[in-house]
């Protein structure tokens, strides 16, 4: 079925509501997927990860007509993925069975991370305006799991994990707060932009404290290591490692990746191998000096987004190992299908997807 094609509806955890033709919020942009065998977009590194591609495997898109889509998150129950379309202030969901691509959920308090956890319930980063993490209950209830700390309220909740012990994991930079594209410009109350932990008692901790505007986050296959993209401040976009003890302590931070000057690390997740599998793109650093085009002086990229747009594989210790190319900068991704191997890429305006010889570790 064509993507331009597809109806979006209106609904909640059981979509259901009214059909319009076409996405009215947003433009549909067209893919043509690789036609040969291997998939020349999966570009691979270094030769450790041939075994993770699957040789008859190509990119896919699913679904298109999103602003800035964020935040994906596979439910096994019911084979679907919900990801956010920020701006358009909307949760979609992606049917692997049916093969529609829908409103999942209107009015969704400009939502960006999304988690399930371990009982199958949506975990959400409201990032603007209500600035909260919740959680929807089974019948549809919303459940505030965090919108204050030491009586301030929280920036703009980011990305989110669930860790094994049921504790709840999530960042909280100013990217919800800066302007009026993915929410409401607000001043932040916080001192510091911090990663959170939830604990099973409700308890909200501050565990990092000292990176600028922390984004995407995931654990190690183990769990004791937390793995944390800085947004800006090293100077560039950097994944760093905490080692994490049974109380949720963070210690021994250590630098894994360093993104180019040029470049935009952003949500990922982990293998169980341990590998990180990022989002990428540019980060819209100009050059310093303008060059002429067509007799105007223009300061041009720093790098060029066709270049850099998909998914960047890095081994344990740092080691780039593979690049995913597509025709949109990645912002997020998760892991999903009946056998935990497909990929789902959240990319600008539209929902990709590969299949890998490769499992999500949570």
């Amino acid at each position: 079925m064509e993507t331009s094609r597809r109806r979006l509806l209106t609904g909640g955890f059981a979509a259901a509501g009214t059909a319009i033709a076409a996405p009215a919020l947003a433009q549909v942009f067209p893919f043509k997927p690789n036609q040969r065998y291997p998939d020349p977009a999966v570009e691979i590194l270094d030769p450790s990860f041939a075994k993770y591609r699957i040789y008859s495997s190509t990119v896919e898109q699913l679904g298109s007509g999103m602003r800035w889509a964020e935040g994906p998150a596979y439910f096994p129950e019911g084979r679907y993925v919900v990801v956010s379309d920020i701006p358009n202030n909307r949760i979609m969901k992606y049917d692997e069975v049916k093969n529609t691509f829908t409103v999942f959920r209107d009015n969704a308090n400009f939502a960006n991370g999304n988690a399930r956890d371990r009982q199958g319930r949506l975990l959400t980063c409201e990032h603007s305006v209500t600035r909260r993490v919740t959680r929807t209950e089974k019948n549809g209830k919303i459940t505030v799991l965090a919108d204050s700390f030491e009586g301030k309220r929280l920036n703009a909740p980011n990305d989110i994990v669930v860790k094994s012990d049921d504790t709840i994991w999530f960042t909280d930079p100013l990217f919800g707060i800066n302007g009026e594209w993915e929410g409401s410009r607000a001043k932040p109350e916080q001192a510091t932009t911090n990663v959170y932990r939830i604990g099973k008692d409700g308890k909200l901790t501050a565990v990092v404290t000292d990176l600028v505007n922390p984004n995407g986050l995931a654990f190690s296959p183990d769990e004791k290591k937390l793995y944390v993209v800085e947004w800006r401040g090293t100077p560039n976009r950097s994944i760093w490692s905490f080692d994490i003890d049974a109380q949720g302590k963070a210690s021994n931070k250590t630098k894994v990746v360093d993104a180019a000057d040029f470049g935009a690390l952003d949500g990922f997740k982990v293998d169980r191998d341990g590998n990180l599998w990022c989002g990428y793109g540019s980060n819209g650093a100009l050059n310093a000096e303008a060059t002429d085009a067509s007799g105007r002086k223009v300061f041009t990229l720093r790098g060029k987004p066709e270049d850099l747009d998909g998914v960047m594989v890095f081994s344990p210790a740092g080691k780039p190992l593979a690049f995913i190319r597509l025709p949109e900068r990645c912002a997020n991704l998760c892991f999903g299908g009946p056998k935990g191997n497909r990929l789902y890429l959240a990319s600008s305006h539209s929902l990709y997807a590969l299949y890998v010889e490769a499992h999500g570790a949570v």
